[in-house]
């Protein structure tokens, strides 16, 4: 692995543990407001959306970690051809390639 892969991965390692963090912080939070009367003053519907979505950050960043730490990190799990790094800079979650993620909203 080149010097500029290393620190690139790294790079994405740490958003990845910061990502990590913030939407632990945030399902934290958000269950905390959905045991209170009045929610926190959210929605029900909202608020349960809203822990869908950092129950799912919490899975998608695990499970970018976990590929990492397996050294299948940057491979479609469908084609198995190689992430960009670019698209893995822009969500370092991704588990495919783009023309494999489009045919995935098909």
């Amino acid at each position: 692995m080149t010097d500029t892969l290393l620190s690139r991965t790294a790079a994405l390692r740490d958003t990845l543990e910061r990502q990590f963090q913030a939407h632990t912080g945030q399902l934290i939070e958000l269950t905390g407001y959905s045991r209170e009367p009045n929610h926190g003053g959210h929605d029900p519907d909202t608020l349960r959306a809203l822990i869908e979505t950092a129950r799912q950050g919490i899975a998608d960043s695990a499970g970018a970690l976990r590929r990492m730490s397996e050294g299948t990190y940057g491979r479609c799990e469908n084609c198995g051809s190689e992430i960009p790094v670019a698209r893995l800079e822009i969500r370092p979650s991704a588990r495919y390639c783009v023309p494999c993620q489009q045919r995935q909203h098909r």
